[in-house]
């Protein structure tokens, strides 16, 4: 942690101390006039005498009401004080939120379909974090980090509004995206980092199986999250046809077995969400993970300061009218 600096809101009014330049020079040109007289038919024995500490000090009253006027200045200045940067403890997790864009994300036994059901729960699953480092990573035929580690959520809540199934190879790689979602945590200090794998089918693509993408993830100290997505059964999925958009009912194929592997090998667990309310309490149970702390570097609050610079200007006043009216007192 650094020092302390002073820094002022509204600098320019110290312009202001311009103004004490008329009142300086009026005071060496009539200092005479504002000391005390007395009549003598001859001053050439006075100039013998030594001069006391009270010739020197008559300066002293000025010097204390020029000061007051400076200090009062720095208070309309708007003195503050901050640390510049600041390295404290808070409590968080690594996250890397491992998604499925594939095609079958678009079946429409969730509203409106899969895909942007999962994106709206996990952009509420973001906003409800605090001071956890957050990544993204997208998968279908193959896989790529949309966003690494960051705790610039709104950063992370854009690039989620630009996930769309399409936007790479179709298929579903459940092995590589977890293990690009393990490559963005493997080097993470943090003693938490989750993994929270979201998908509606089986492992069909990708030269990475899941169970060794989940070693992996195990060997690093990951624990992973899946979540299983879609009705049991039968889901409505749209289909274009030479007579524009028909819905069909086509069959729900999750790899739950394998799905629950990935979770016990890493000590996480496995979710079944088969509607957007069951999803939003999957998100709602991973969201009471246990938190590790983590090391986060910012800057602190500025604080006013103006209560030090008008107790000394108060300071300085009462002491230069005391001064004025004792020591330095001049005989009328």
């Amino acid at each position: 942690m650094m020092m302390d600096h002073i820094t002022f809101a509204h600098p320019k009014v110290f312009y202001g101390a311009l103004l004490l330049i008329p009142y300086i020079v009026w005071y060496f040109l009539k200092r005479n006039q504002m000391s005390a007289s007395l009549k003598i038919s001859s001053t050439k024995s006075l100039g013998q005498l030594p001069k006391s500490w009270k010739y020197y000090g008559r300066h002293l009253v000025p010097i204390l009401n020029i000061s007051t006027i400076l200090l009062l200045l720095a208070c309309l200045a708007r003195p503050q004080s901050f640390k510049s940067w600041e390295n404290s403890q808070t409590k968080g997790i690594d996250i890397v939120i491992a998604m499925d864009v594939s095609s079958s994300m678009l079946a429409q036994d969730f509203t409106p379909n899969r895909l942007e059901a999962a994106k709206e729960v996990a952009q509420k699953f973001i906003a409800g974090r605090h001071n956890d480092r957050i990544g993204l990573v997208v998968f279908s035929g193959e896989s790529f980090t949309q966003c690494p580690l960051t705790t610039d959520y709104a950063t992370l809540q854009n690039l989620f509004q630009n996930i769309k199934s399409g936007m790479i190879e179709d298929g579903t790689a459940i092995g590589s995206g977890l293990a690009t979602a393990v490559s963005r945590l493997k080097e993470s200090k943090a003693k938490s980092k989750v993994v929270i794998l979201l998908t509606d089918g089986a492992n069909n693509r990708g030269e990475i199986s899941p169970v060794t993408a989940a070693e992996i993830a195990k060997t690093f100290g990951i624990r992973v999250y899946t979540i299983g997505v879609g009705k049991n059964g039968m889901a409505p999925y749209p289909f274009n046809t030479p007579f524009g958009m028909q819905i069909q009912q086509v069959p729900v194929k999750i790899d739950e077995e394998t799905l629950t592997e990935i979770a016990n090998k890493t000590s996480g667990s496995y979710f079944r969400a088969t509607g957007n309310e069951s999803l939003k309490q999957v998100y709602q149970e991973i969201d009471k993970l246990e938190k590790s702390k983590i090391e986060v570097k910012k800057f602190s609050k500025k604080n006013e300061e103006f209560g030090r610079f008008g107790l000394g200007a108060l300071l300085l006043l009462l002491l230069s009218i005391l001064l004025r009216n004792t020591i330095f007192r001049n005989i009328p």
